[in-house]
C-alpha cells in the first residue's frame, strides 16, 4: 500500500500533471519516476493530482485529452448535456426571458424617442429630460440583466468543469477537440435551438447599438457667435431681480450697496439671464481707479460707463460661469462661491486670486429721461466662462 500526498503519484489520479511538471520539463519527470523505481509504459511519467482539484470521480474536463479517446478514433463522450433537466420549467423560463428582452427593446426605444423630442432649452424640459433618459436607459440594462440570468439559471443546465493548467501552445487534438467543445457550449447555451430567445435579445440590443447616432448629435451645431453676446441693449433698464422695478442712482446712493439686475423685459427668462444677470456696486468717491477711455482697459474701471460712482459687472463667473455675487465692502473684493475666484471691484473686477483667468467685464450704464439706471449698449466683450473660439 501506498501514500498519496499532493505533488506525489497515487492510485486514482486523474492522469494529468501537476504545474512545476511542466516547469522541471519532461526529462525530470522521467528520472523522477525512475529514481523511484515505477517508470510506467512509454516513457510517461506517472501521473501526478494538482493541488486544490477535486477527485477524479467529480471532475469534468473543457477539453478532452487526446489520448482518451484511444487508438480507436472514437469520439469523447459527451461531458455537457444538451438541454436543462426540467424542459416543462425551461419553457416558463423562455418565455421570461423573451418578455424581458422585448420590453427593454421597447424602453431602449423608448430611450430614443425621448432623446429627439424632449428639448433642454428650458430648466424644466431639462428636468423632464434627464428624467426620461435615466429612466429608459436603466429600464434597458436592468431587463438584459434580468433576461441574461434567467436565461443562465434555468435554460442552460449546471455543470462544475476543472481545467488542468497546460502549456500555452494547443496541439492540434487539443484545437479540434475545443472546436467540439465550443459547438456542444453552443448548443447547451440554448442559443441556437431557442430562436425566440436569440431574437429578442438581437432586438433588445438594437436600439443600444444605433443610440450613438442619436448622441453624436451633441457635438453640434457650434455655439457661433450666440455666446459674444447678451440680451442687454441700449435704452433697456436695469430692473431688481426678485421685484422687478427700476432703480435710480438716487435709491442707490449708499457706499458699499450691491443689487443683483437684470435687463428689462427678460428678467423672467432664464436663458437670456444665464448670460445677461448683472451686479451693481456704489462706490464712495475717489474709490474706483478711472480710465478715461471708452473701451475695456486692463485693471481699469471706464468712467464713462458709470453714474456717480455706480459701476455694473457681469454677474457670471469667468472660469466656469458661477453666480459671482459675494461681495466685501472693507476690501472691495467680489467673490465666487463656487471656486473662490476673487476679482478686484475697484480695478475693473482683475482676478486677484482663483482659477478664473478674466476680469469680470463691464456693462456701460447711463440714466433715461426718467431718471432710471439703463444700459447704453450691451458688453463690449463676452461674457462667462472662456473657450476655445474666443480671439
Amino acid at each position: 500500500m501506498s501514500n498519496s500526498s499532493p505533488g506525489q503519484s497515487g492510485a486514482g489520479d486523474s492522469g494529468e500533471q501537476s504545474w512545476p511538471e511542466y516547469l522541471t520539463g519532461a526529462e525530470s519527470r522521467g528520472a523522477a519516476a525512475a529514481a523511484e523505481g515505477s517508470v510506467p509504459p512509454e516513457g510517461r511519467a506517472a501521473p501526478h493530482r494538482v493541488i486544490g482539484t477535486p477527485a477524479p470521480a467529480a471532475a469534468r474536463t473543457l477539453l478532452a485529452d487526446a489520448g482518451d479517446a484511444g487508438d480507436s478514433g472514437e469520439k469523447p463522450v459527451r461531458e455537457m448535456p444538451a438541454g436543462p433537466p426540467d424542459p416543462i420549467r425551461a419553457k416558463k423560463a423562455e418565455r421570461i426571458v423573451v418578455a424581458c428582452f422585448l420590453l427593454a427593446m421597447l424602453a431602449g426605444f423608448g430611450f430614443l424617442v425621448a432623446y429627439g423630442t424632449i428639448g433642454v432649452g428650458t430648466i424644466t424640459k431639462t428636468l423632464h429630460s434627464n428624467l426620461a433618459l435615466g429612466a429608459t436607459l436603466s429600464l434597458v440594462f436592468l431587463l438584459l440583466g434580468i433576461g441574461a440570468v434567467i436565461w443562465v439559471r434555468h435554460l442552460m443546465p449546471e455543470v462544475e468543469l476543472t481545467e488542468q493548467r497546460h502549456p500555452m501552445r494547443s496541439t492540434p487534438q487539443e484545437r479540434e477537440a475545443f472546436k467540439g467543445t465550443f459547438e456542444e457550449g453552443a448548443e447547451t447555451s440554448q442559443f441556437v435551438k431557442r430562436p425566440m430567445v436569440r431574437r429578442s435579445l438581437i432586438a433588445a440590443t438594437l436600439p443600444l447599438a444605433v443610440a450613438p447616432i442619436f448622441l453624436l448629435r451633441d457635438l453640434g451645431p457650434l455655439p457661433g457667435t450666440s455666446l459674444d453676446t447678451t440680451a442687454w441693449r441700449k435704452g433697456l433698464r436695469l430692473l431688481v431681480y426678485g421685484t422687478g422695478r427700476p432703480i435710480t442712482p438716487a435709491e442707490f446712493s449708499s457706499p458699499g450697496a450691491i443689487v443683483s439686475v437684470g435687463p428689462e423685459g427678460f428678467l423672467n427668462d432664464d436663458d437670456a439671464m444665464a448670460k445677461a444677470a448683472v451686479i451693481i456696486i456704489k462706490f464712495r468717491p475717489g474709490q474706483l481707479q478711472f480710465t478715461s477711455a471708452n473701451h475695456a482697459v486692463a485693471n481699469k474701471v471706464v468712467e464713462n460707463w458709470t453714474v456717480n460712482d455706480i459701476v455694473a459687472y457681469s454677474k457670471i463667473c469667468t472660469h466656469v460661469g458661477c453666480p459671482a455675487a459675494l461681495y466685501e465692502q472693507t476690501t472691495h473684493h467680489i467673490l465666487c462661491p463656487c471656486h473662490q475666484s476673487t476679482f478686484d471691484a475697484t480695478q475693473g473686477a482683475r482676478v486677484i486670486f482663483g482659477p478664473a483667468t478674466r476680469p469680470l467685464p463691464q456693462l456701460p450704464i447711463g440714466v433715461d429721461s426718467e431718471g432710471f439706471l439703463i444700459a447704453t449698449s450691451d458688453f463690449h466683450e463676452p461674457v462667462g466662462p472662456s473657450f476655445w473660439e474666443r480671439s
